[in-house]
C-alpha cells in the first residue's frame, strides 16, 4: 500500500488549513498514494482557544476533507477538534475515504513539560483501526507514543500499520526522543509506523529550545516493523511518500514473536 505523510504548518485560519489540505490530498492521489496522513491540529494549530473553532464531525471542515476524499479516491486521515460534552474539545482524528468513516479521540492527553492539554480537551477512550484497500490501520495521535500498549492493542486487533500524527512540542531533547520513541514503537507492536509531524514553525529557532504550546519539530518519518527508518523529512513543509509491505509485517513477526511471547 502506497501511503503518503504530509508535513505542514497549520495556521490559525481552518479555512487555510483545509485548503492546504486539499492540495496536499491531491498532490499524493497523483503520485500513487492510497492513503494520506496528516498531522494533529491539522485544523487548526495549538496557541489559540479551541473551543471557538471545533466543529462537529458533520461540520464543514470534516466535509472539506471528505469531498477531497471523494474527488480523489484516497483515503485520508487529518487532525481536527471536535466538541466534547463538557465544553472542553476532543483532539480528534477525522479517517474518511472509499469504505472508510471513523474518527479517534486522542486517549493520552498532552500534561507534560509544564503543558497541560486535558484543561481544554477532554479525553478519548476507544481503540480505533479501520481497513484501507484490505490492510489494518491503528489511529494514535502525538503524546500516545509515549505508551507502547496502545500499538500493541492495535496489533492485537489485527493492525500490521499504525498511524500518528503528531504536534510534537519543541524543547531540550524533544527531537531525540521523537526519533526513539516512533522506532521503539514499531518495534514494541511490529507494526509499520507512518509518523507525522507539524514542520517546524521557523526553521531558524533552535528546536531544543521550550515551546509554550505543541507545534511541530518534522522530521515525519516512515519505520519499518523490524524499527528500521525507511524514510524521513526534514523540518520543513514537505510530503512523504512510501511504501508499506505487510507482508514483511509478517515476516518480522514470525522471526521476533513479540507479541505472542508476552507474559504480562
Amino acid at each position: 500500500m502506497r501511503i503518503a505523510l504530509c508535513q505542514m504548518t497549520a495556521s490559525t485560519d481552518p479555512k487555510e488549513n483545509l485548503a492546504y489540505v486539499q492540495d496536499q490530498v491531491r498532490r499524493a492521489a497523483r503520485e500513487g498514494a492510497r492513503l494520506t496522513v496528516l498531522p494533529e491540529a491539522a485544523m487548526v494549530r495549538f496557541g489559540v482557544p479551541l473551543a471557538p473553532v471545533a466543529e462537529p464531525l458533520d461540520g464543514p471542515w470534516a466535509e472539506g476533507v471528505r469531498a477531497v476524499a471523494r474527488e480523489t479516491g484516497v483515503t485520508v486521515v487529518a487532525g481536527m477538534f471536535t466538541p466534547a460534552s463538557d465544553g472542553r474539545v476532543a483532539n480528534t482524528l477525522l479517517a474518511t475515504g472509499p469504505d472508510v468513516e471513523e474518527s479517534y479521540d486522542k486517549i493520552h492527553l498532552y500534561d507534560a513539560f509544564g503543558f497541560r492539554e486535558s484543561d481544554t480537551v477532554a479525553p478519548g477512550n476507544r481503540v480505533v483501526t479501520i481497513d484501507v484497500d484490505g490492510v489494518r490501520v491503528g489511529l494514535a495521535t502525538c503524546y500516545d507514543l509515549r505508551f507502547p500498549e496502545l500499538f500493541r492493542a492495535h496489533a492485537d486487533a489485527g493492525a500490521t500499520v499504525s498511524l500518528l500524527p503528531a504536534s510534537w512540542a519543541a524543547g531540550p531533547g524533544k527531537r531525540a526522543q521523537w526519533d526513539l520513541l516512533v522506532r521503539a514503537r514499531a518495534l514494541d507492536a511490529t507494526v509499520w509506523l507512518a509518523a507525522v509531524d507539524q514542520a517546524a514553525p521557523d526553521p531558524q529557532v533552535d528546536p531544543e529550545a521550550p515551546a509554550e504550546a505543541p507545534n511541530g519539530v518534522g522530521h515525519t518519518a516512515l519505520i519499518g516493523p523490524d524499527g528500521t527508518v525507511r524514510a524521513q523529512l526534514g523540518s520543513a513543509p514537505d510530503l512523504l511518500v512510501g511504501d508499506v509491505d505487510t507482508e514483511e509485517t509478517a515476516r518480522i513477526r514470525r522471526a521476533v514473536a513479540v507479541l505472542d511471547n508476552r507474559q504480562l
